[in-house]
């Protein structure tokens, strides 16, 4: 069952700004060190954070509550998976969310998926709840 879905569009002009004019304080801000020494490494340094701030935001509204309600940037943090799959590890205020409303005898899965076509970025984000298989 789907619990959530969220998609965010954004500038990547717009986040290679903020980093020019912000930098450490905004990295610190938005993105945890995973994502800082993934994004740092990429050619396309701007492109590669303008992904993970949509994929943030996005996620954001797939929980239901925005950056409010003991939300953070840096709650939840693109991660891939053994098969190089993105999704996001949730933390904080966004784990507590995910918790609050995946029903009891489930447990939640995020699909992301992430891309650019400069000037812009864009995430989709679909939390479902699946059920918990007893082991055996």
């Amino acid at each position: 069952m789907i619990l959530g879905i969220g998609s965010d569009i954004t500038d990547v002009r717009r986040v290679a700004e903020v980093l020019e004019r912000h930098g450490e304080r905004f990295l610190d801000r938005v993105f945890t060190p995973v994502e800082r020494a993934k994004s740092d490494r990429r050619v396309r340094r701007a492109e590669s954070y303008a992904k993970r701030f949509a994929a943030k935001e996005a996620c954001a509204k797939a929980l239901g509550t925005g950056l409010a309600q003991g939300v953070f940037w840096r709650d939840m943090g693109v991660v891939n998976l053994p098969s190089g799959r993105p999704t996001l590890n949730l933390t904080g205020g966004a784990r507590a969310r995910l918790d609050a409303i995946t029903p009891a005898g489930f447990e939640a899965r995020i699909d992301l998926t992430i891309t650019d076509d400069g000037p812009l970025a864009q995430a989709f984000v679909i939390i479902s709840a699946v059920p918990v298989t007893p082991d055996v």
